[in-house]
């Protein structure tokens, strides 16, 4: 703990493009590697926004995601403390945890992505295709993850099945906890907007069976980098 004062008057500035990406993934190298030990408490966030020249805000993001991934707990008027080197090996978001997500989306989403291609009106598709654009813009991961998930929403809304549509709604807080960990871990915001661009595609193509492979690769990407994360074997633990 007597290192933390080195640790923070080491300037770390970055670039205001991915900022919460470069201030995670600082933070959690550090804790990783035992630079700030378990036990270590965090400093302000004040303090962390002036180490690496990015806004308060920024910094919460950062460390939100470190406290969903169990490096860290935050203790109602004591502070964020580091509680362990290692990600927790069920990750909950919301209610929900990382595998009953991996596990359940695929039958969801998948069949949900084959019926907006059959049944989707010129309305939600332009949604959807609004939505694209404005996710290939968005720097800002927590507003992009508020755009993901209305992405995920609006393909289940576009299925025509009333059922669908409310698993998604009904999970949305994780779905959106586990997107900002995944796209703050591994940077897949750029990659992610290039795989909803190709279920919109197939949507719009009419292209029931195109539709359901682009989601299906889609979700797979995002289960290959939450098995990293937790362990290959924890992702499908039953």
């Amino acid at each position: 703990m007597s290192e933390l004062p080195d640790w923070l008057s080491d300037a770390k500035p970055i670039s205001r493009k991915n900022a919460a990406e470069a201030v995670f993934e600082d933070i959690r190298s550090a804790i990783t590697s035992g630079q700030l030990a378990v036990g270590t408490r965090f400093p302000s966030e004040a303090q962390l926004a002036e180490r690496y020249g990015v806004s308060r805000p920024i910094v919460r993001e950062a460390l939100r995601s470190l406290q969903t991934l169990g490096l860290t707990q935050t203790r109602t008027g004591s502070g964020t403390f580091v509680v362990t080197a290692t990600p927790s090996p069920e990750l909950i978001y919301g209610g929900y945890s990382a595998r009953d997500l991996i596990e359940a989306r695929p039958f969801i989403e998948v069949p949900a992505a084959g019926w907006a291609a059959r049944r989707r009106t010129d309305r939600q598709l332009e949604t959807l295709l609004e939505l694209c654009n404005k996710m290939d813009e968005q720097e800002e991961p927590h507003l992009w993850v508020l755009l993901d998930s209305q992405f995920h929403g609006m393909i289940a809304e576009a299925s025509g099945n009333a059922l669908f549509a409310k698993i998604v709604a009904d999970a949305r807080e994780a779905l959106s906890r586990q997107s900002e960990m995944v796209n703050l871990m591994a940077g897949r915001r750029s990659a992610s907007n290039l795989e909803h661009r190709r279920i919109v595609e197939a949507i719009k193509a009419g292209s029931a069976q195109e539709a359901r492979e682009a989601m299906q690769a889609h979700l797979g990407e995002v289960e290959q980098v939450v098995s990293t994360l937790i362990g290959e074997d924890q992702a499908h633990r039953s």
